[in-house]
């Protein structure tokens, strides 16, 4: 974020109610402006793994990859995405090497991986990255807004005319994931690059919520608890929980915050918003 913008930020896991482990992992790294969840799957104990490894990766070298591409990228202007952009997508793609290479060397875990939905913040924008159905929401205005796509065959299927969203909702197959980190040697990342808005509010979250509550009911939880963002992920969690908890739930919440532009002049405050 601007040096006139801090990103104020809540995060929550959870097992749920009907398992024991949680193979979610979720990192946040308020000075670089990263969130990221990831939901694991496959294997014993291999989803909390695959999960880790890509959380854990993420959140120790994107930093540095910023850095690296700033210096190879310093002067070049044609690019069709940010340096941010671009580094968020290596080491998501490192990740799933990582994860692709843990599995093929270590039996037990054969099969494992792991969605990803990250979210970073940075000079009043925002890159948004996922594999999986793991989602990404923001709530403008009193409006929630889906922003990625599901990495299902459900969402392929609706897309298709097959199913409406609501038949999808109460599939049985809703969760077959066509995409993820760790199951095969590349992947694919959707990125997406926009302006972050004062106030916005951004939900990172594992299919563990949206499975359990509406969208409805997910904006309706962020309004009501719109001024204390750990109240609002605490009542998210305990939303999905009290409707069965049948999986892992994990919830992170983001808001860019002002702090002290008022003191700016309106150039300044045009120039810093979008330079």
């Amino acid at each position: 974020m601007s040096s006139h913008y801090k990103l104020e930020i809540s995060a929550v896991t959870d097992p749920g109610v009907k398992r024991t482990n949680n193979e979610d992992s979720i990192g946040t790294e308020a000075s670089l402006g990263l969130t990221v969840v990831a939901d694991g799957m496959g294997g014993y104990e291999g989803g909390e793994i695959a999960s880790a490894l890509a959380v854990e990766t993420i959140l120790n070298e994107l930093g540095d990859r910023i850095e690296q591409l700033k210096k190879k990228h310093a002067d070049d202007d044609s690019m069709d995405y940010s340096i941010q952009s671009l580094a968020v997508r290596d080491v998501i793609k490192k990740s799933n090497e990582i994860i692709y290479n843990a599995a093929k060397n270590e039996p037990q875990y054969q099969g494992m991986g792991t969605t990803i939905v990250l979210a970073l913040f940075y000079d009043n924008r925002l890159t948004v990255a996922h594999v999986g159905d793991s989602r990404l929401y923001r709530l403008r205005d009193d409006r929630l807004e889906l922003i990625t796509i599901d990495h299902t065959l459900m969402q392929q299927l609706i897309q298709r005319g097959f199913y409406t969203a609501q038949e999808a909702r109460e599939s049985m197959n809703k969760n077959l994931v066509i995409r993820a980190l760790g199951t095969d040697p590349d992947v694919e990342v959707d990125i997406q690059e926009d302006i972050a808005l004062p106030g916005d509010i951004y939900l990172l979250c594992s299919d563990g919520l949206n499975d359990m509550i509406d969208d409805g009911e997910i904006h309706l939880t962020l309004k009501r608890y719109n001024d204390n963002l750990d109240l609002a992920a605490a009542e998210l969690v305990k939303l999905a929980n009290k409707k069965g908890g049948k999986d892992n739930v994990s919830v992170i919440l983001a808001r860019p915050v002002k702090t002290g532009s008022a003191t700016l002049g309106w150039i300044e405050k045009v120039t810093d918003w979008f330079f």
